[in-house]
């Protein structure tokens, strides 16, 4: 029954790292597209993805270090993110975010 225990912990540590490796392989090629972008919507899509990436990774590290730590970090980079995303939304598309009328 040990040998079970010690096969499925080394299981969960590769793919844990594999999937940390993926996950930052795909946050350099989004770093790519947000600088690179061809428009700005598509920079926003970058960073929006980059932002769940980040979760990604946070969750990934707790797993691999297996603590509940990092669910406050992973939920304040959630609210974040949205926070971030409805703000640049309305930035593409009026041109401002706080609209100030001096009427």
């Amino acid at each position: 029954m040990e040998h079970m225990l010690d096969i499925t912990q080394s299981l969960i540590e590769y793919s844990s790292l594999i999937s940390i490796i993926g996950v930052s392989v795909s946050v350099l090629i989004l770093l790519y597209r947000a600088i690179k972008g061809p428009t700005n919507p598509d920079r926003a899509v970058a960073l929006d993805i980059i932002g769940i990436n980040l979760m990604a990774l946070a969750g990934l590290i707790a797993i691999l270090l297996v603590t509940t730590k990092f669910n406050d970090v992973i939920l304040l980079i959630g609210i974040l993110l949205f926070i971030g995303t409805v703000a640049l939304a309305k930035f593409l598309e009026k041109g401002v975010i706080i609209e100030r009328d001096m009427d």
